[in-house]
């Protein structure tokens, strides 16, 4: 019997747990068994008393593409935003840190993964865009972990425009950490400083940390959740996402 190909790839070296993202096929958009596997991991990562952290990383030129949108018409819409929801649940609460490496495209919910994140390195090719206002949608769920640490004229801006924008940019709004030529070895001088903290005051200062994050989750998840399903079966959605499916423009933008 032929073993399934991971959608998330395992490894971990020098204490630190790395969650690779690897469905090509879907450009690592968040299908169901990607982020079942996703979750999966940090719940693996999270229970290993020799793990110290864990990086979220990508093969390909994509980090993720956001909701992959073949599963988007089930008979359920809630299913979907509950899954990423739950997924950037996971992300912050687990105990050890968190940092995102990504030297590729990010889009719409893939920036959730982003927000829930402790830290995030990216790239010279990294480039960002919630493009969900184009398709009939809004960053609904993600604006869970998002809102709290995005400059809010900037999530005024990019929200509503969904132009994409550099990792300098990126750097500057508060979506990510730090911008650097040498994403890897940025991503070690973090991992190398957090090897130095003791588990109990990593996850201390975690929770610290991600307080207002807990909080917005806490307070909003489930009108996000209700909103982000109320959109994706709406009209207007669904000649939006059919229109980026068949790679023409919707019929608003033509």
């Amino acid at each position: 019997m032929t073993r399934e190909v991971p959608f998330v790839r395992v490894s971990t070296v020098d204490a630190v747990t790395t969650l690779e993202l690897d469905s090509p096929h879907n450009r690592n958009a968040l299908s169901s068994r990607l982020m079942a596997e996703l979750t999966r991991g940090l719940a693996e990562a999270a229970a290993d008393p020799a793990v110290r952290a864990v990086v979220l990383g990508h093969t390909g030129k994509v980090f993720c593409a956001g909701a992959d949108l073949s599963e988007a018409t089930g008979a359920d819409p809630t299913v979907g935003p509950r899954g990423l929801v739950d997924l950037q649940r996971a992300i912050v609460d687990c105990p050890k840190p968190v940092v995102a490496l990504v030297n590729g495209h990010v889009r719409a919910g893939g920036l959730g993964l982003l927000g829930a994140a402790d830290l995030v390195v990216a790239g010279p090719l990294a480039t960002f865009a919630f493009t969900e206002v184009r398709l009939g949608l809004a960053p609904a769920v993600i604006s869970l972990p998002l809102r709290p640490k995005l400059e809010p004229r900037a999530a005024s801006r990019y929200y509503l425009t969904g132009e994409t924008f550099d990792a300098a940019e990126a750097a500057r709004i508060g979506l990510v950490t730090e911008a650097a030529d040498d994403p890897s070895a940025a991503a070690k001088v973090l991992l190398d400083a957090i090897r130095l903290g003791s588990p109990q005051g990593l996850a201390e200062s975690k929770r610290l940390a991600n307080a207002g994050v807990v909080a917005s989750f806490e307070r909003d998840a489930d009108e996000r959740v209700a909103q982000s399903a109320r959109l994706f079966g709406s009209a207007e959605a669904q000649q939006g996402m059919r229109a980026f499916l068949e790679r023409r423009p919707a019929p608003w933008a033509e």
